[in-house]
Formats: C-alpha cells, sequence, structure tokens
C-alpha cells in the first residue's frame, strides 16, 4: 500500500496543502491522515472515492499511476472488483479478529 500513500501525497503535495489541511477536507484526524500516506493504513473503497474526490484525481492514476486510457471503464469495472474483493477479505480477517478475541475472553 506504500504506492499509493505515496501517490495520495503527490496528489496532496500538487494541490498545496500540507496533511493538516488535507485531513481536515476529509473529516479525519491528521495521524490518521498520515497513517494512510505512509502505507500503514488499508484503504476501504468509500475511504478511496473520497480521497480522489477531495484531490481531484481519478482512482485509476491512484491506484496505478497512470492517466486514464481508452479503455479505463474495463478497468475501472476491473479494479472495483478487485476492490470488493479485498475489502470482503478485510471484513472476514476483522471477523476473525473478533472471534478470537472473544474466545480469548477479552
Amino acid at each position: 500500500m506504500k504506492f499509493l500513500g505515496d501517490r495520495i501525497k503527490q496528489s496532496r503535495v500538487a494541490l498545496g496543502l500540507n496533511q493538516a489541511e488535507a485531513a481536515k477536507m476529509l473529516n479525519i484526524s491528521t495521524p490518521a491522515f498520515c497513517k494512510i500516506e505512509t502505507g500503514q493504513t488499508d484503504l476501504n473503497i468509500s475511504r478511496l472515492l473520497q480521497i480522489s474526490k477531495v484531490f481531484e484525481v481519478s482512482i485509476i492514476k491512484l491506484l496505478t499511476g497512470e492517466e486514464e486510457s481508452s479503455n479505463s471503464s474495463e478497468d475501472l469495472v476491473d479494479l472495483k472488483e478487485q476492490l470488493l474483493e479485498k475489502d470482503e477479505e478485510i471484513n472476514k480477517l476483522r471477523k476473525k479478529v473478533i472471534d478470537l478475541y472473544d474466545k480469548l475472553g477479552m
């Protein structure tokens, strides 16, 4: 996820924003935004869409570093499917962690 964080940082800098300003625009804390830029936080689809809109950059540009091509609609559909699959995997892992905590009585 580091590459995604780097592209988010590039987009933020291109807009002339510091991390605190960007975090405020996204309605999150500055430390949370810092974790996004450094790749310490996995992004869900809704947060990625929000960043894309606020920073006025396409999701494809954030994910690949490339501008949209003529077949971008196919690529976008494929990327959305991949993101949904990853989001489902993350939710399953979260549930496993919660179940493990319950078993440990925490």
